[in-house]
């Protein structure tokens, strides 16, 4: 008699045994759709390159309940607190594809370099699309010490710890939603849930755990989206975790809509996330790098802007930052 395989995770509201999933939302799309989309889309040109403009330096010392954030480009943002360095969703590749000499390719380089980088104490990977893990990014941040002399830690989704390790990069912790670590007595990661999907080939659609981070380190709480659509979880997660003082929420790759609704904000839907979360400060993300969807590179900046008017917020409130630039926001 043959015993059945295990089960990879326990099944759970959004584990079915095989497939991770949206609890009441279906995300996935068909060939169909897709066809649908290049036959019926409208792809706005963005220039081939644009260059960073210079910024100074993020300060060499974070003082306490400061949050520092730097943009490196699309997802990736570097998070300094007094307590820990954080690096969220590191790409530094050229293209955000499985081939290095095709696919969607970066418009602008990384707001910092990985020499430029201060030690890392930790990784964050939201899923696992090109967009957000890079293995070449996470290979050569591996050959580089963390403070304290090991190498740079990863935590992530389940299943995409084993999917590293088979590639090479061995050890990331995995977490399910709710789940949190420690990164020290100050400083705790928990992986909260997202309305996203995951999948790196034709074969693996939705077979590793997508999500978002709340990091609290001292008295900051600092919430990264990844990417999702508009849904009740922005709510349930203010509820369970409080307000963030910062949230890095996505505002662009957004259209058309009828194909980018369910898995990507716009920038009005990320405000609406800003307000259900009741966040001190949101910054916006995952726009004018890599083009991935049809909107023009400049709309979620003045989409951002009317959606901002139209709910009474201050720029303040809701801000972008240009790719190398950096916010210091200040404690409560």
């Amino acid at each position: 008699m043959q015993l059945p395989a295990p089960l990879p995770h326990p099944r759970s509201d959004h584990f079915d045994g095989s497939h991770f999933f949206n609890p009441g939302v279906d995300t996935d799309k068909t060939a169909a759709d897709l066809l649908r989309w290049r036959r019926t889309g409208h792809r706005a040109l963005w220039p081939a390159h644009r260059d960073n403009l210079p910024y100074p330096p993020a300060p060499s010392r974070i003082d306490a309940g400061e949050v520092a954030v730097t943009f490196i480009g699309h997802a990736s943002a570097l998070i300094r607190t007094a307590d820990c360095t954080i690096l969220v969703d590191p790409v530094f590749s050229e293209r955000v594809s499985p081939i290095s000499f095709l696919g969607p390719k970066r418009i602008r380089p990384p707001g910092l370099s990985i020499d430029q980088l201060p030690p890392i104490d930790l990784v964050l990977l939201t899923h696992n699309h090109y967009d957000h893990m890079d293995l070449p990014s996470l290979r050569a941040l591996r050959t580089r010490p963390s403070p304290r002399g090991k190498r740079v830690p990863i935590v992530t989704g389940l299943g995409n710890g084993a999917y590293l390790a088979r590639k090479g990069i061995a050890g990331a912790a995995e977490l399910d939603w709710w789940q949190a670590i420690g990164l020290r007595l100050s400083v705790s990661i928990t992986f909260v849930p997202a309305q996203h999907w995951s999948s790196r080939s034709l074969s693996d659609r939705r077979q590793t755990l997508w999500g978002g981070f709340m990091i609290e380190s001292g008295a900051s709480r600092i919430y990264v989206a990844g990417d999702s659509g508009y849904c009740g979880w922005f709510s349930e997660i203010r509820r369970r975790l409080g307000e963030p003082d910062v949230a890095l929420l996505p505002i662009g790759a957004y259209e058309p809509r009828w194909f980018m609704q369910s898995q990507h904000m716009n920038p009005a839907e990320a405000v609406r996330a800003h307000q259900d979360l009741q966040a001190r400060h949101s910054i916006g993300m995952h726009f004018g790098t890599v083009q991935l969807t049809d909107e023009p590179i400049d709309e979620p900046l003045l989409a951002l802007g009317q959606a901002r008017a139209e709910a009474g917020l201050t720029i303040d409130d809701f801000t972008t930052l240009d790719v190398g630039e950096t916010r210091v926001i200040p404690p409560r």
